[in-house]
């Protein structure tokens, strides 16, 4: 059995990560005689430290997960839980709460607290979960003020909309702004989204009324449909927390918020786009959490894992990712820089605009304003001693010939296309300009995907194949009985059949027979064909692998990948 770590004084874990000083810790321990306060506590009121610092110390200590609890927004489900008299009293605060596993996640001042943790287990029946991570206690006191005797379900706000008068300066902002019940409405729209998983948040003003949809596994869903009174004093607050002009109503504007959801960090790129009956607005949800995944979590067959680790190998060249929008392109990106990112390797980016911040990659933002378009700011980073670049997309011919020149001289270089397919990465480069000597010899490979929804394993129905569901599927005809599955709908997924969503992916790479190929500028056909005798996948060949292995369905995958060619004559 092995041995508990042995837990450090708080101020020995500050003094060891250069935090404070050794004076600095004797002025606090002489105040502690009198202010009788929590050494952390004490060092924050003289100004030494921050609570962020002293957080981490006390996670690292006591090996208890910490959350960042500025900008936090919580949602009546997990609120109901503990009575605002108990979160006072313990320095406590409901955090999320999983519906599936029962488990609450509570911030607290103090995780060891067993006192507090057996209060809220009776008051909850015993009949509860709880996680607990450390909060910083300065922060949850401030929090409880704030949210706690206010109602925070979208039905209540909307009712206390309707009985009261709005007043748009509190909306603006001010010590007291979350006592506005449009600050509240917004911020539980927005808790809400992300609860249920969407990737964007849509607010469209019609005639009569507003209507509000998210995307949820790359379908839009009408949620709620409201008075289109609400819209004026709802899209200044909007505009209000993602820096735009509130005064400006007539152009395009774009902006960012970043808040703290379920204990973690998540951002929102925010577009309004003027339309005849009102500002379209349009919120991207970035969550750092879904956006970078393993790359053996990526759905690759074990095949394709392994040309794709092969491809990697390569020291320099171009490797590119190829797909509509929406396909999942730049978590794929995020996921291969994120198996490569070591401190012997300098990653340097370029995107339109940065989606997800990650620790030693130098990233930046794409500026037209200031003239720093793709191709400049490759030039740019070229003087800045890279060892791998990602370029957001190639769209022109300046941003592919410096994307190739960068390739050629000795840098691993990654970049998204907009194309259907792997191979027809080939002829839309040539399309744009690029010399065929120059992508031979200098693209390693392209990746082409497509998302597809996973369906609900609460509800999924099997039953036996058709004749032409096995031609769609390539199965020989005199194949015998195969079972696959179709979408039904329950309350887990509600009613939809699916939830969430995985890849399908095709992996061409290019090998010195297909370099031929493009210096010669052979069709299409020609290049498919020696694709295909080297080992080459099809998209429409993985994704009928998905239905087989019963995570998706037949009709599922018709809908994003063309299979119309499996059928003969």
């Amino acid at each position: 059995m092995s041995e508990a770590p042995v837990k450090r004084k708080l101020g020995e874990v500050l003094l060891a990560r250069g935090a404070i000083t050794p004076d600095q810790l004797s002025i606090a321990l002489l105040e502690l005689k009198t202010s009788k306060k929590p050494l952390g506590s004490t060092l924050i009121s003289l100004g030494f430290v921050t609570d962020s610092i002293v957080r981490d110390a006390l996670s690292e200590n006591t090996g208890q997960k910490s959350v960042d609890l500025t900008n936090l927004l919580l949602n009546a489900d997990s609120i109901k839980f503990v009575p605002q008299e108990i979160a006072r009293r313990y320095t406590v605060l409901p955090l999320s709460y999983d519906k599936s596993t029962h488990t609450l996640t509570l911030a607290m001042a103090d995780t060891f607290n067993i006192v507090a943790l057996d209060q809220i287990l009776s008051i909850n029946g015993g009949d509860l979960n709880i996680a607990p991570v450390l909060g910083s206690e300065a922060d949850i006191i401030r929090i409880i003020e704030q949210f706690y005797g206010f109602d925070l379900s979208i039905d209540g706000i909307l009712k206390e909309i309707e009985t009261g008068e709005i007043d748009f300066e509190s909306i603006q902002g001010n010590d007291d702004e979350y006592s506005h019940p449009m600050v509240r409405l917004i911020d539980a729209l927005l808790a809400d989204a992300v609860q249920r998983g969407a990737s964007d948040v849509h607010f469209e003003p019609e005639e009569a009324f507003l209507r509000i949809r998210y995307r949820i596994d790359g379908v839009l869903r009408q949620i709620r449909s409201l008075h289109k009174s609400y819209w004026q004093a709802m899209v200044v607050r909007l505009k209000v927390i993602s820096n735009m002009n509130i005064a400006e109503s007539r152009a395009p504007q774009d902006g960012r918020i970043s808040l703290s959801l379920v204990g973690r960090q998540i951002d929102f790129r925010a577009a309004a786009q003027p339309t005849s009956w009102g500002e379209n607005f349009v919120l991207r949800i970035l969550d750092r959490q879904k956006g970078i995944v393993p790359l053996d979590k990526l759905g690759l067959t074990d095949e394709n894992l392994d040309l794709l680790r092969l491809m990697l190998a390569r020291p320099e060249g171009i490797i590119l990712v190829t797909g509509p929008t929406g396909s999942g392109k730049t978590t794929t990106l995020y996921s291969i820089l994120n198996d490569i990112n070591t401190e012997g390797v300098n990653i340097m980016t370029m995107e339109d605009p940065v989606e997800y911040p990650m620790p030693m990659i130098r990233q930046s933002s794409v500026n037209e304003s200031v003239k720093m378009g793709f191709g400049e700011g490759i030039r740019s980073m070229m003087r800045q001693d890279p060892d791998v670049i990602l370029i957001g997309e190639i769209r022109d011919h300046i941003t592919a010939e410096m994307a190739l020149r960068a390739a050629m001289t000795g840098h691993q270089v990654f970049s998204t296309l907009h194309t259907n397919s792997a191979i027809g990465a080939l002829p839309r480069l040539l399309d744009i300009g690029v010399l065929p000597d120059v992508i031979a010899g200098n693209l390693i490979g392209v990746i082409a995907q497509r998302l597809v929804r996973r369906l609900c394993n609460a509800c999924k129905a099997p039953h036996m194949a058709s004749d032409l569901e096995k031609v769609l599927l390539g199965i020989p005809d005199n194949t015998s009985d195969v079972q696959i599955y179709a979408a039904t709908g329950c309350t887990t997924c509600e009613h939809q059949g699916y939830k969430g969503r995985t890849s399908v992916i095709e992996i061409l790479k290019i090998n010195s027979e297909l370099d031929e190929l493009i210096a010669r500028r052979a069709g299409m056909q020609e290049m498919r064909k020696q694709a295909l005798s080297q080992g080459f996948r099809p998209l429409a060949m993985d994704a009928c692998r998905r239905v087989l292995d019963g995570t998706t369905s037949l009709e599922e995958i018709s809908r994003v990948v063309d299979l119309t060619d499996r059928i003969s004559g």
